[in-house]
């Protein structure tokens, strides 16, 4: 179901090859009125309303409806789109690297080329082609894992949230028991890369834009670079950073305007940003360092066309993972020190945290590398462990849902949560808390696809933005009745 300004709406369609069936289904609760309308597709159809005594029964009317025409071989569809919304995915025909081998501590196969992954402190995330992302301790213990209707275009953090980025044009916050939808990319937009701040998504493309959207899923702005097959974008809260064919332009965050440009040794394929920098990799074999001010500063030389790059912290060590397997790491002043095979692919995506070099790879693997400089040593020497292969138990993934846990509000106490709701403002569902303490002016930033009119929920916790101007829910959810 997706949410429109004052009901829920679903609709279904069946087309069959061969002069078949090609008919629809739609079913809008509006409060406590149930609206089926079908017919054949491309025609207005015929329509019906009944009235329920209450929302939960129209609810429950429509769930059953909709159950039975999906039982028939009805699946969800866009009213007048028949195509599936343009997916572009990273393609690296990858070589064998002829250098020594990297030690890798553990590596983990997803079942899928990978190009998601995010470590902190707590864990590793790594997000793949067919939509399953799976959480893993830093020893490698599988921890958690999440269904998702489409591929992970990539995994972003923004603070304490986890968002995943999706070919199906859906951004899923990974932050409670259950993903939930945080955000919907237009359809006319084939994906390249996310990146979200202060939950403002920004979103580079194939045709070499970058379109920002604010907490609400509402659109700011947009820009058209120079460039085209836009594979970086980098958010901060002064500016976005945008990695294209030509090089990379940096946008004011707020307002839109460009503020500089810079060419790259080659197209951009992937972008990191560190404190006051940013990092660009190129197809011509290299990773050019840039000042957030616009000074080039350094260019790391590869041996092949470079897909993913990241920095340390302090901006001491750069790496790199080319398109023939194979990871370097470079001083700050553009020093080669050294060059390693990965055994399990090219690096689609990487990270670096705490001593360990983290790549996810073109077999799906999410590979630890010890980058400790003792451990280097002994590689280049020959001498490296054998890896811990980590096998995923057989979970059922987590898929995304829009129905809830209730709870009765009498059930309730301060320490249980707090309480928001949800209302319809000039034709949109927005979201306040209700409990003491906040103040009401403010909306919450909420996932889209749980938003009922007049619905009441209680959330683990709800925290000020950092810009201050909205709240945002952490935790589960879970809805009042």
């Amino acid at each position: 179901m997706t949410s429109s300004s004052l009901s829920t709406r679903t609709y279904l369609e069946l087309s069959e090859e061969g002069g078949g069936a090609h008919k629809f289904y739609e079913v809008i609760v509006d409060g406590t009125d149930v609206t089926i309308r079908y017919g054949r597709i491309g025609e207005s159809g015929q329509s019906r309303t009944a009235g329920h005594a209450t929302v939960a029964k129209a609810e429950a009317t429509a769930a059953k409806k909709i159950a039975e025409k999906r039982r028939k071989g009805y699946e969800p569809a866009v009213a007048g789109v028949r195509k599936r919304r343009a997916v572009t995915r990273r393609s690296i025909v990858s070589q064998r690297s002829t250098a020594r081998q990297a030690p890798v501590l553990w590596r983990f196969r997803s079942g899928s080329p990978a190009f998601g992954i995010f470590v902190d402190d707590e864990r590793c995330w790594v997000g793949n082609e067919r939509g399953d992302v799976y959480t893993l301790s830093h020893q490698g213990e599988v921890t958690a894992r999440y269904g998702l209707p489409d591929g992970v275009k990539c995994i972003v953090a923004d603070d304490f949230w986890i968002y995943a980025g999706c070919d199906d044009g859906k951004v899923y916050d990974l932050g409670a028991k259950i993903p939930h939808v945080a955000y919907e990319i237009a359809e006319d937009v084939d994906i390249y890369w996310l990146d979200i701040h202060d939950g403002v998504l920004g979103v580079s493309d194939v045709a070499g834009r970058i379109t920002v959207i604010d907490h609400e899923d509402e659109f700011q702005w947009a820009r058209r670079s120079t460039g085209n097959s836009a594979w970086m974008v980098r958010h901060d809260e002064a500016g976005v950073y945008h990695g294209h064919s030509r090089g990379v332009t940096m946008y004011d965050a707020r307002t839109g305007d460009e503020r500089w440009s810079v060419p790259t040794s080659g197209a951009v394929l992937f972008g990191w940003q560190e404190g006051g920098e940013v990092f660009a990799a190129t197809a011509r074999n290299s990773v050019d360092r840039i000042g957030k001010n616009g000074e080039h500063r350094s260019t790391y030389r590869c041996d092949g066309a470079v897909f993913s790059c990241a920095a340390s912290p302090d901006g001491r060590y750069v790496f790199a993972g080319d398109n023939h397997s194979s990871v370097y790491c470079f001083a700050r002043d553009g020093r080669r020190l050294w060059k390693l095979a990965t055994g399990c692919g090219s690096a689609y995506s990487m990270q670096f945290h705490q001593d360990r070099l983290y790549i996810v790879t073109t077999d799906g693997s999410l590979a630890c590398i010890d980058a400790s400089e003792s451990a280097i040593m002994a590689a280049e020497r020959g001498s490296v462990p054998e890896p811990v292969c980590v096998k995923a138990p057989a979970w059922d993934a987590v898929t995304p849902a829009t129905e809830l846990e209730t709870v009765r509000a009498a059930e309730i106490s301060d320490a249980d949560g707090i309480v928001v709701e949800c209302v319809n403002e000039g034709g949109r569902l927005r979201v306040r808390v209700v409990s003491d303490g906040y103040d009401p002016s403010l909306r919450v930033q909420f996932p889209k696809d749980i938003r009922h009119p007049g619905a009441r929920y209680v959330v683990g916790e709800v925290l000020t933005s950092t810009s201050g101007g909205f709240y945002r829910v952490r935790g589960d959810i879970r809805r009042l009745r």
